[in-house]
């Protein structure tokens, strides 16, 4: 086996890819979604019309993982927020409102969820206005629901063959461990992180880009992965493009070094797949507010994402033999 193939095999067997595997089978069990929303399931929100008959309703949720719960309340409800506000963001939209709903084992474990939910919520300018609590959890739980909108989408099923594949991580933060949590938000000034929220609105509005997902728990390749899967196309990616904090390019080419900044979930960080026109428009959007933003492959006809790493290639994923979220049967 091959490094590279070594990599890949590791990046499948990781909790990110697992956890992000189990949406299949529920999705299995969803309802048909067609004529109620703008796109089928497996968007980052789903998209509703808007009553005042311009642009979208957003609505999304995100659960976090128990673990992180109970080691961590205070990142847990900053990170609650912060996700489904990029969830928002992915699609092209503005947070309008959160909601949240909490379970804990004891008032002051429930008193620092509610503290790091607030301090994101009024660093980033978007209000928490109400959800459930219950203190009689055996254990700490969290989800947090948010709505948005927005005038035109950015959706993972609008890919296209000949799209630049272009990665945009802050890399202005550091490890939160000892998870794989690329922090740039919490020390970041709440000016910027409010401008550079606005950063995938903008691309939208303009028409530079209308494909795209934020970064999430199954890391840059998984996510880019998923979009994939939506869009029913393939790509090629060189890893040795992909943005990365200068710490980790320090260390070379160390595979357990690298296999964790792919594993990461940055707290800004998205996978955008942009006609080949507007490509460089879109990396000085993101560098004009110091993001990182690299053009690291192109999407292709068919199924198959393939890596490219220190001159030697392996197949990551074909999702039409082995789907990843979605829950039609292999061909």
């Amino acid at each position: 086996m091959t490094p590279v193939e070594d990599l890949v095999a590791r990046l499948r067997a990781s909790r990110g890819f697992t956890h992000k595997r189990d949406i299949a089978g529920v999705m299995a069990q969803l309802a048909p979604t067609t004529g109620v929303t703008a796109v089928p399931n497996g968007d980052d929100c789903a998209v509703l019309p808007d009553p005042s008959g311009t642009g979208h309703v957003l609505l999304a949720i995100e659960g976090l993982v128990q673990d992180l719960v109970e080691s961590m309340p205070w990142f847990a409800g900053y990170s609650a927020v912060m996700v489904n506000l990029s969830d928002v963001a992915a699609m092209g939209g503005r947070a309008v409102a959160l909601v949240d709903a909490l379970w804990a084992s004891s008032e002051p474990q429930a008193r620092d969820v509610l503290a790091g939910m607030r301090a994101a919520a009024e660093r980033y300018g978007v209000p928490l206005v109400g959800g459930h609590t219950n203190l009689q959890s055996a254990s700490g739980q969290l989800a947090v629901a948010v709505l948005g909108r927005a005038q035109r989408l950015i959706s993972s099923f609008a890919a296209r063959p000949g799209d630049h594949l272009l990665v945009a991580v802050d890399l202005r933060g550091q490890w939160q461990a000892p998870y794989p949590f690329w922090n740039a938000s919490t020390e970041a000034p709440a000016e910027r992180l409010r401008g550079d929220m606005e950063l995938l609105p903008q691309l939208a509005e303009a028409g530079w880009c209308d494909a795209g997902k934020d970064i999430s728990m199954a890391g840059v390749l998984g996510s880019i992965l998923m979009l994939l899967e939506c869009s029913g196309v393939g790509a090629e990616i060189h890893l040795d493009d992909l943005p990365r904090p200068v710490s980790e390019i320090d260390l070379g080419s160390d595979s357990a070094v690298f296999l964790r900044w792919l594993c990461a979930f940055p707290s800004f960080g998205y996978v955008l797949s942009v006609r080949p026109e507007y490509a460089e428009r879109v990396r000085a959007h993101f560098g004009a507010r110091n993001i990182a933003c690299a053009d690291v492959g192109t999407v292709c006809e068919g199924s198959r994402l393939r890596v490219s790493h220190e001159g030697e290639q392996a197949l990551l994923w074909d999702h039409a033999q082995t789907p990843f979220i979605t829950s039609r049967e292999p061909s």
